[in-house]
């Protein structure tokens, strides 16, 4: 089941971007989707569904608007790369020695 949201918007708004209703109806729609990626909200995959486009093209569209497709924190990242560090010298500690 789907809901409908309804924005109200000067007529001339679209003219004034050189789109038509339509396509100003479908950037507004992906713009929602693109910062509601961006902040957490949503996953990629969510935000895809709710902008109407198939997941590698929303993927490809972040990219007008200066949006990574990639939303790890910086200390996320280092935290992560630590596990695997750890779990590398771990395993590496376990295996068996070549002869």
């Amino acid at each position: 089941m789907s809901r409908t949201l309804t924005l109200d918007y000067p007529e001339s708004l679209p003219d004034s971007l050189q789109l038509s209703p339509g396509e100003f109806e479908q950037e507004a729609k992906l713009a929602m989707a693109v910062k509601l990626f961006e902040t957490g909200w949503l996953s990629s995959t969510q935000a895809a569904a709710l902008a109407g486009l198939p997941k590698v093209v929303f993927l490809h569209e972040l990219n007008r608007f200066a949006v990574s497709p990639i939303q790890t924190e910086a200390d996320e990242l280092a935290c992560d790369l630590t596990h695997a560090d750890q779990a590398l010298n771990s395993h590496q500690r376990l295996a068996p020695v070549k002869a």
